[in-house]
């Protein structure tokens, strides 16, 4: 495209991150949150500011979203001043994890408009977000992807994984559950292990030389457990959305959902004993004062 330009909605914690990368990467840029003073850093190294969604459509040729829940997502895309009232997008890409129906609901709402509606949701965290290393998964046509990736490699690394609307947040929701087993069931397994009377940082190191390494043995426990910081970066309750959405689409489909159904029960449980908006590490929190132990590294500060 002649001229394009970039609208990025939602620009927290994740978003700001990302949007950062689009104006690295030189692109003119369109943004807008419903809290001015998430939009001061990005202006301030030249982007423009709308104040709705249906703005940023009448200025941008491509619009990428990174909102908290399903019904943000629905409403910034097809509410009354949402991206579909726009005159000059032609896409939406959404990076949110929201689920595959919403996703082709949006989809369908957005192409009466002439607004192609792709989900591209993202893992990676935070860290990930900062150094544009971000998995993408992009579910789209050839003919869109060669648009598109050109901008989303900004982020990170582009998997292409299928055309149909939804195949995104397919491939988020199989990731994010994998993740919610691995980190659930090292913290209890960490836990048990402390009150056998193992020190956490051993049993860590052994775990990471063997086979029960995993990215909370590798990352989430050096990281922000082990510390006491619990700041990984993903709210329990927004976790929770997210295990509750992968249970939901395997009902959907009649899928075995067994242990999905045990994680939901274990992230819903952390939501509220340590509160929705505490970091998703403090599962081991929610296990801790159920087993009577603390897991901290030998400097870990009181908490």
């Amino acid at each position: 495209m002649t001229d394009q330009v970039l609208g990025f909605i939602g620009l927290g914690r994740m978003g700001g991150l990302m949007a950062a990368r689009l104006l690295d990467a030189g692109h003119r840029l369109v943004v807008c949150d419903t809290a001015p003073d998430a939009l001061a850093p990005l202006v301030t190294r030249g982007a423009e500011a709308a104040q709705y969604p249906a703005e940023i459509a009448d200025r941008a040729d491509i619009i990428i979203t990174c909102l908290p829940t399903p019904k943000v997502v629905e409403e910034v895309a097809l509410g009354v001043r949402g991206v579909a009232q726009g005159k000059r997008a032609k896409f939406m890409v959404d990076t949110s994890t929201t689920g595959s129906a919403v996703a082709a609901r949006i989809a369908a709402g957005l192409v009466q408009r002439g607004i192609a509606g792709i989900d591209a949701p993202v893992s990676g965290g935070l860290a990930g977000a900062r150094a544009g290393t971000l998995a993408v998964m992009l579910a789209c046509t050839p003919e869109q992807r060669l648009i598109l990736e050109p901008v989303l490699a900004a982020f990170g690394r582009i998997f292409h994984v299928g055309e149909k609307p939804g195949l995104g947040q397919s491939m988020k929701l199989v990731n994010n559950i994998l993740s919610a087993v691995s980190l659930a069931a090292t913290a209890e397994a960490v836990v048990m292990g402390v009150k056998a009377g193992l020190d956490a940082e051993t049993i860590i190191d052994v775990v990471n030389a063997g086979t029960g390494r995993s990215s909370a043995s590798q990352d989430k426990f050096p990281r922000a457990i082990l510390p006491r910081s619990f700041d990984f970066g993903m709210p329990a309750g927004l976790f929770l959305k997210d295990v509750g959405l992968y249970l939901s689409e395997a009902e959907a489909l009649d899928a075995p959902r067994e242990i999905a159904e045990v994680i939901v029960k274990h992230w819903r449980e952390t939501a509220e004993t340590q509160g929705a908006d505490q970091d998703m590490t403090t599962i081991v929190r929610m296990l801790e004062e159920r087993a009577g132990v603390r897991v901290a590294a030998k400097d870990a500060p009181n908490d």
